[in-house]
């Protein structure tokens, strides 16, 4: 068993994937936790996690498995690999939910294109793992259910099951000899994370019920920025104490009123330093002096 499961970890870095030993018989990486950390070896300037020490070199490999039959940890992000699994659905019985498989094969015809030809293996369950190469330059991460139903991915921190491991379900296995495939394009699309949204004052608030909390913001900005050699520092402070009661009332973020006024300021000439001594001040007085909401109804 020992032997076969060498191979198996042999056999991935052939591929020039980074492995690590799982527990024997199971999924669980057999290193050492953070707390359990004895410090020293590998760990000797800090704790190192699974995914740092994952290796391709074979003579690390042979002396890591001739101690026991461990499993194969194939670490996704270090090999440049994004791995799509196709799970199934927990409780058989009970659901007549589609597996991964079924779910990936109709977003592919809805895509126009054919389940891609690629390094695959099957699990214990009956899931499969699809193997591709990350595009180069990108940092990809693990997702869950991004793709489609019972459809997940690994990458960066994360890790599967190489085939030859065992469990008590069963065994994992290389469905072909084929490499890796490159990431279509269409499933990179789907699998890039959505735009940051913008910092400005006017869309950090969007969504929110405070519409005029939000004009107030942009007026009192334009004032500060807008303000001549002289009057400036004081316009910023009174813009300053005017927003300050809606930082008390939960309407604006804090730090959505600084960098508004910020900005503003050093627009009208202020300096950065003389703009945030300013703004704390003003802002902190203001945020005392307006706990409870005024002019309710």
């Amino acid at each position: 068993m020992t032997g076969d499961l060498l191979t198996a970890a042999l056999d991935a870095v052939v591929h020039g994937w980074y492995v690590f030993p799982l527990r024997p018989g199971t999924k669980r990486p057999a290193l050492h936790g953070e707390r359990a950390c004895p410090g020293t070896g590998p760990c000797a300037g800090g704790h190192r996690k699974w995914e740092e020490r994952a290796t391709n070199d074979p003579d690390r490999i042979r002396t890591a498995w001739s101690h026991a039959p461990y499993n194969v940890g194939i670490a996704t992000g270090p090999s440049g690999l994004l791995v799509v699994d196709l799970d199934v659905p927990k409780d058989k019985g009970c659901s007549d939910a589609p597996d991964g498989a079924t779910t990936f094969g109709a977003l592919c015809e809805r895509a126009g294109h054919t389940v891609p030809d690629t390094y695959r293996t099957r699990t214990p369950s009956s899931g499969g793992h699809l193997y591709f190469t990350a595009p180069s330059g990108v940092r990809m991460t693990n997702t869950a259910g991004t793709v489609a139903d019972s459809v997940d991915t690994r990458a960066w921190g994360g890790y599967v099951v190489a085939a030859g491991s065992t469990t008590p379900a069963g065994r994992y296995e290389a469905l072909c000899d084929r490499l890796a495939a490159p990431l279509p394009e269409w499933l990179h699309t789907i699998l890039k994370p959505a735009p940051k949204p913008s910092q400005s004052p006017s869309e950090a608030l969007t969504g929110q019920s405070r519409r005029y909390a939000d004009v107030a913001l942009a007026h009192e900005a334009r004032n500060v920025a807008t303000a001549q050699h002289g009057a400036r520092e004081a316009a910023l402070f009174r813009a300053a104490r005017a927003l300050g009661r809606f930082v008390a009332w939960g309407d604006l973020p804090r730090h959505v009123v600084e960098q508004a006024l910020q900005e503003g300021g050093e627009a009208a000439g202020l300096s950065a330093s003389e703009c945030r001594s300013t703004l704390r001040s003003a802002l902190n007085w203001s945020i005392t002096h307006n706990q409870a909401r005024r002019g309710t109804a």
